[in-house]
């Protein structure tokens, strides 16, 4: 399974622990949103292509 987490305010403890367990059974992909070097097409497409979108 393809997992996107969308951080809104950047990585914090937990979802960094959460991102990491979920690593270790799934294919994780992160997009950190307060980074201004943010494309939201490339957010977008990312959307499309995981099957389970996390937003922080």
């Amino acid at each position: 399974m393809t997992v996107l987490f969308l951080l809104t305010r950047g990585p914090d403890p937990l979802s960094s622990l959460i991102i990491q367990a979920q690593e270790r059974e799934h294919q994780v992909t992160v997009v950190d949103l307060s980074s201004p070097e943010v494309s939201y097409d490339t957010v977008i497409d990312e959307i499309a292509a995981h099957d389970r979108v996390i937003s922080w």
